[in-house]
């Protein structure tokens, strides 16, 4: 068995970026920007309104101007307003040639079909979006490595963007091995169980950003456990099997890891839950065994599959390492680092309880874990420890 510390620097070793891949606006969400765009025309592209009023050469606010015009959004047409003349105007739309300034609405006056500007604290220019304000032609719009937020996205889409290089999410595959296990909603037997891991590890994978995934059902037999991870190796670029990575009779997952190729960098931890983690490489291909109690699998996911994800997306992991107050005593063995169920705020972590690794009613309400080092054995309440926040608090 290898530490908690070398098994997450061994993944950190192994685990690269993904290649760039060209994708849609409406499917960069989240993502972060592989190379640096620039912009190809000015925005605005005109000179723009940018309130309902009328359009004035400034110069001539103090007279009774005479209204040609009525300007709307959108409207392709040239105009122009010589001496003595005012346009109507609306808000997005494109200045006549010879206005400077744009009077609101609200500070005129019409009087015998005349406009009467009533504006003392109007400025020239004012109410007007220049030509180029917001991006000029050939400018740096947004660098490479930049998240891709709603905001960026639009900026993007204002731009006439319409896709971008950017490091994509991975295609995951989730393989379910066991013969036990029943899909929700379907009667349930002797025996039997009812599945979560794929709904759980499915739901997180898709907290991180990966929305290509697949779910794939094995039984504890080793043809098919090995034909079923071939099939996933076929187009996905990260596996988690969950279950059959202990030492029974009936696991199968290192002897399908083997016979389909994949190299392995460590299996089994000093920690619990999760002992018997398992990670390995198929050239890019990163696959993760994962122990079936779900209490061990998502804590798994957090500790090791989330950093790792996050790394193949470039970015960095979105859980938070802090400091807080225990706020009740715990005790172990030396000799494992124990991962315990939390609940995280102001400052303060509780233990919960049910931490065994089948249950997940604690995890239901966790928004943490609580990281006892490896040769520790008591910690008390009030004490420091180190925390992994991966919900709000």
């Amino acid at each position: 068995m290898i530490s908690v510390t070398e098994a997450k620097q061994k993944i950190d070793e192994k685990v690269g970026l993904l290649h760039p891949a060209v994708l849609p606006l409406q499917e960069v969400a989240g993502l972060i920007l592989a190379e640096d765009v620039y912009s190809k025309f000015d925005v605005p592209s005109f000179d723009q309104s940018s309130m309902d009023g009328y359009a004035i050469r400034f110069q001539e606010k103090d007279f009774s101007l005479e209204i040609v015009n009525s300007i709307a959004a959108g409207d392709g047409n040239l105009y122009k307003i010589n001496s003595k003349q005012t346009a109507r105007i609306f808000t997005g739309a494109p200045l006549p040639e010879g206005a400077d300034t744009v009077v609101m609405q609200e500070k005129v006056i019409i009087e015998n079909k005349k406009l009467i500007v009533i504006d003392s604290d109007l400025q020239k220019g004012n109410n007007v979006r220049e030509r180029g304000l917001e991006t000029k032609n050939g400018d740096l719009a947004l660098s490479a490595n930049t998240l891709l937020t709603p905001a960026a996205i639009g900026y993007l889409a204002s731009i006439g963007i319409a896709e971008v290089l950017v490091f994509s999410a991975p295609k995951a595959c989730i393989i379910i091995t066991g013969n036990e296990l029943q899909k929700p909603g379907k009667p349930i037997s002797g025996g039997q169980v009812y599945d979560s891991n794929s709904f759980s590890l499915s739901a997180v994978l898709r907290e991180c950003g990966v929305h290509d995934i697949d779910i794939l059902y094995a039984r504890d037999e080793i043809g098919t456990a090995v034909l079923t991870l071939k099939k996933a190796l076929e187009k996905n670029d990260i596996i988690l099997l969950t279950g059959g990575v202990s030492v029974g009779d009936y696991d199968f997952v290192l002897e399908a890891t083997e016979k389909c190729g994949v190299t392995k960098h460590f299996h089994k931890i000093k920690q619990k839950p999760g002992k018997p983690l398992y990670f390995g490489t198929l050239q890019n291909q990163v696959i993760f065994g994962l122990p079936g109690n779900p209490g061990s699998a998502l804590t798994c996911f957090y500790e090791y599959v989330l950093p790792a994800v996050k790394k193949m997306m470039n970015q960095k992991s979105s859980i938070q390492k802090i400091k807080a107050f225990l706020q009740n005593d715990y005790s172990k063995n030396p000799g494992m680092t124990h991962f315990l169920k939390g609940y995280y705020k102001n400052g303060q972590v509780t233990v919960l309880p049910s931490q065994a690794s089948f249950q997940l009613s604690s995890f239901a309400v966790a928004n943490c874990l609580i990281v006892v080092d490896e040769e520790k054995e008591i910690v008390k309440k009030g004490e420091e420890i180190e925390v992994h926040v991966f919900g709000k608090y």
